[in-house]
């Protein structure tokens, strides 16, 4: 257990070093000043803490749903798989590294990487908040600028060639609910004839 001089020297020392680094400092402190009997030695634990099903446990009880819930487990699963380093010594270039070497060997997209920037900055904050860290690594990697694509939508000419091309009233239904109502097709998917909705264009 760390003193409160100990433990204010290395929160003053946050903007200049990392977690390992802070943890190293703290352990010199507790070494050097431990022969005056003035602070109390720090324990030290064996085996590091379930971190991931304890964050995936804190974001089931905050509300996330089970398929999101699935996907923060199995990016962060991989991750800390093969990144092959205890959470407290995670730091920032090991991230980046991570970050650009899945990118090189998926292919992957700006916003794929963004979103798993997102859900390491997620997990490492909740470990910053709960003090099991000092400070989250993932702070300096900011946000991937994205570009953003807008879809084309079909003239009226197109959708009437499309209501005339229909040969049963369901498809004819369909084409109207999408361009009407701005539904998604997962959404239109999910729908069932008893739907009110649906009883009102069959």
């Amino acid at each position: 257990m760390s003193s409160p001089i100990i433990k204010e020297v290395v929160e003053r020392m946050l903007p200049y070093l990392n977690n390992v680094q802070c943890g190293q400092l703290e352990d010199v402190l507790q070494n050097v000043l431990s022969k005056y009997d003035l602070f109390i030695r720090r324990g030290f634990i064996e085996e590091e803490p379930d971190f991931l099903n304890m964050f995936l446990s804190a974001k089931k009880l905050e509300g996330c749903s089970e398929k999101s819930l699935r996907y923060y487990g199995s990016t962060l699963q991989k991750f800390l798989m093969e990144i092959g380093m205890a959470v407290r010594e995670i730091d920032t270039d090991s991230i980046r590294r991570y970050l650009t070497a899945y990118q090189k060997r998926n292919d992957s997209g700006k916003t794929t990487i963004d979103n798993i920037r997102r859900i390491l900055s997620s997990f490492f904050s909740w470990l910053e908040d709960e003090n099991y860290i000092l400070k989250s690594p993932v702070r300096r990697i900011h946000k991937i600028k994205t570009g953003f694509t807008v879809k084309e939508t079909f003239s009226d000419e197109e959708l009437e060639i499309m209501r005339d091309s229909c040969v049963e009233n369901r498809d004819l239904a369909i084409i109207d609910l999408l361009a009407s109502s701005g539904m998604r097709i997962g959404e239109m998917v999910s729908l069932n004839r008893q739907d009110g909705c649906v009883k009102s264009f069959v």
